[in-house]
């Protein structure tokens, strides 16, 4: 029997590592979306509903900023989600060497507000999100979120986890 306040010694049934790509064209964009809800269901993640829309409108925005603005260099992009006790990793790889920054507001603009939407959404969620040059020279942009409210502060020695988990492949990856 576990003691009260002790971690289970193996992973929990929707703990893992997915990882798909998809072409660098816009019906990817839906089909992604629709890869991580299906994920999530099928899994059996403990995820809200609110946090479910939050991820897939953030996997649209990620999805959507490689097709427009990487395709030339990255006919691929690959999405990768990693879910663990109490925390979900999303990120969206490409071959593109631009580096993005979260543009500031300019109530004027008309478009271009998605990393800032992003942003936002992972701030508000309790998360945290970043963006990292690949080995062979593209990109990662990738967002930390707690799977519950009382998670929010996810300490930093597992979001260090979460990236060894993403470039060490020792955790299964099975497609969607």
């Amino acid at each position: 029997m576990e003691s009260p306040g002790r971690v289970p010694a193996g992973p929990l049934p929707y703990e893992g590592v997915w990882r798909f790509t998809a072409p660098s064209i816009e019906i990817s964009v839906p089909q992604a979306r629709r890869a991580v809800r299906d994920l999530l269901e099928r899994q059996g993640a403990p995820v809200s509903e609110d946090l479910v829309q939050g991820l897939l409108l953030i996997v649209s925005e990620l999805v959507t900023n490689a097709v427009r603005h990487a395709a030339l260099l990255s006919p691929e992009v690959a999405v990768e989600v990693a879910i663990a006790a109490d925390w979900i990793r999303v990120s969206v790889e490409d071959n593109h060497p631009y580096r993005p920054k979260a543009l500031e507001r300019d109530y004027g603009q008309t478009g271009g507000r998605g990393l800032l939407l992003v942003r936002e959404i992972t701030l508000e969620a309790g998360g945290t999100c970043d963006v990292e040059h690949t080995a062979s020279g593209g990109k990662i942009i990738w967002v930390l979120l707690p799977l519950t409210p009382d998670a929010a502060a996810v300490p930093a020695r597992e979001v260090g986890e979460a990236r060894e988990v993403r470039e060490g492949a020792t955790s299964p990856r099975p497609t969607p």
